[in-house]
């Protein structure tokens, strides 16, 4: 069967391994699907016979690089067959930090902290990936990788990535400087703006609309993230109504 020309971008899910013969490695790759079903993942054997990119898979390389593989995919003749991606060109789009010493710790035995951390990252992938499919089209053009810090080769499942269109992104942005602005209008007491940053901030938040604001935000949200998301912006914003409260 033919080759077929592939651009995968994925996490390194475990050490690179050398290959049968000098000069070759082989490792999997983790990818995700980039829908709003978070569990859409695929494992991707991978192997190269470009004595580089080998000596930098076994050397450089390690779990939760993200990295994307350029070559050609080749599907089984049968179905109990494996397919395998041959990697011709490699590029590292962002690199794992490295442990600063080993860990004896029980990797398996996760804290609060990380639990609520791993929920965020969920309930933050889910809604990104909400807006990216609220204006599907061919213009899509950006992706937002999100994962947890630190050493990722026992936590790939919290890594996603979500494409978004640059008219989204513009909208996400406007709203992010618009909590910026309320967050930095938070100052100590006895501290007096001047009026024409007064101004600048009035017109800013008038221009505003928190009922749209709030349909967009809870359309991609999941239903039982709603409530928590719905009190989070009633702080941010004041009681705002919900868009099926307001008239038609």
């Amino acid at each position: 069967m033919d080759a077929i020309p592939l651009a995968l971008d994925g996490f390194l899910a475990a050490d690179a391994e050398p290959g049968d013969r000098e000069g070759t490695a082989c490792w999997r790759l983790t990818c995700s699907a980039g829908t709003d079903h978070l569990i859409d993942e695929a494992v991707i054997p991978c192997t190269t016979m470009e004595p580089e990119i080998a000596h930098a898979m076994l050397t450089e390389h390690q779990p939760g690089d993200l990295l994307r593989v350029i070559g050609h995919l080749t599907l089984p003749d049968t179905a109990d067959g494996v397919i395998r991606l041959h990697a011709e060109s490699l590029e590292v789009l962002w690199a794992a930090p490295l442990l600063e010493g080993e860990e004896d710790a029980d990797t398996a035995t996760v804290t609060d902290t990380d639990a609520d951390r791993n929920r965020a990252i969920a309930a933050l992938a889910e809604a990104l990936t909400g807006l990216g499919q609220a204006e599907p089209g061919p213009e899509q053009s950006i992706r937002i990788h999100i994962s947890p810090t630190g050493t990722l080769g026992s936590g790939l499942e919290y890594c996603h990535s979500v494409d978004i269109t640059p008219d989204v992104a513009h909208r996400l942005a406007n709203y992010i400087d618009a909590m910026s602005c309320h967050l930095d209008s938070e100052r100590p007491d006895g501290v007096v703006l001047d009026p024409e940053t007064i101004a600048d901030l009035t017109d800013l938040f008038d221009d505003i609309d928190l009922t749209a604001l709030t349909s967009t935000v809870l359309s991609a949200t999941r239903p039982e993230h709603r409530p928590a998301v719905t009190q989070a912006m009633d702080d941010m914003f004041g009681d705002i109504p919900a868009p099926e409260d307001t008239d038609p």
